[in-house]
């Protein structure tokens, strides 16, 4: 289990709700833990609490706008009033400035789901050097024309009424499509996870499922075409994780996955890991193969911990 909650004052002027899980072997590197949307770090303690075992130091915090982290300019649903692309990402590194102060010179491992992952994988290509290796799980930086038009209809939306309040149209499109797209579902939330008992969970979640803003929205988007384009910036050999699900509608089955994939490589990335689970969907952490992906995942950061490219 986490640690009670820790106040961090981020230059951004956020006070950051920072979780720690201790190593409890000898550590061996920083694990920070990038949560998704309508989500919070809390949810990943579990994950936390195994990559302890492991070794590492792990530290998962509530970004701007979620959970229990708080700003003047981001209440629930939103980064900031303006640039939130930028300023989620200083967040970030002010974690990893604040564990790496704890715990100098281990090496820092950097793990987003979803929303997260498009945080984390804007965080590396912002800052190169940083992070001895990246994973980023059920993230979709392909959205392609739709996502362009999702764009323009926030845009719209934005122009009629204002950015800081949830967007109509995007849950639709999203969150409520990814739901019926489910055969058979029992609730619009069955995307997320087989387990319904972990659906159900984040159904009572008070601090999940909540209404994003069009400008969260809009930062999301930023962080969603901005990446890709900057990985050439990264190490070759920087270890790369990639995980998908090959039931996960908001990755397209997971091909949003291996789009990553090859990009990285095409970037001249040579240390890329990539897989879709068959049958799994959104959370590949809170599914059915919970277990074997976090041992594999555990593997994976302990290699990337040793090898600091």
């Amino acid at each position: 289990m986490f640690q009670q909650i820790e106040r961090l004052a981020s230059p951004t002027g956020a006070s950051i709700a920072l979780h720690h899980q201790p190593a409890t072997t000898s550590a061996r590197g920083i694990l920070i833990v990038s949560h998704g949307l309508a989500d919070h770090a809390r949810r990943y303690r579990r994950f936390a609490a195994e990559m302890a075992r492991h070794g590492f130091e792990v530290y998962a915090f509530d970004h701007r706008g979620h959970g229990e982290t708080t700003a003047p300019d981001a209440p629930l649903g939103r980064f900031a009033r303006r640039d939130g692309a930028r300023i989620v990402i200083d967040d970030l590194m002010a974690v990893r400035t604040e564990a790496l102060s704890r715990h100098p010179g281990l090496p820092v491992i950097l793990i987003g789901h979803s929303m997260g992952g498009l945080i984390a994988l804007n965080a590396a290509v912002s800052y190169p050097p940083a992070f001895a290796g990246v994973a980023v799980w059920n993230s979709n930086f392909h959205p392609g024309l739709a996502g362009r038009a999702a764009q323009a209809l926030l845009l719209a939306e934005r122009a009629l009424k204002g950015s800081d309040v949830p967007s109509q149209l995007l849950p639709r499109l999203t969150f409520e499509a990814w739901g019926r797209s489910i055969s058979g579902h029992r609730t619009l939330f069955d995307w997320l996870s087989n387990d319904p008992q972990e659906v159900d969970r984040y159904i009572a979640d008070p601090l999940c499922g909540f209404g994003a803003s069009v400008s969260l929205w809009l930062d999301i988007f930023e962080l969603t075409f901005r990446a890709p384009a900057l990985l050439s910036r990264l190490p070759a050999g920087l270890p790369l994780h990639l995980v998908g699900g090959s039931d996960d509608p908001a990755t397209d089955s997971g091909r949003a996955i291996t789009w990553l994939a090859d990009r990285a490589r095409s970037a001249g990335l040579s240390d890329i890991t990539c897989k879709i689970w068959p049958g799994i969907r959104h959370e590949t952490l809170n599914d059915t193969v919970r277990d074997q992906a976090t041992q594999e995942f555990a593997v994976w950061a302990s290699r990337a911990a040793t090898a600091r490219p």
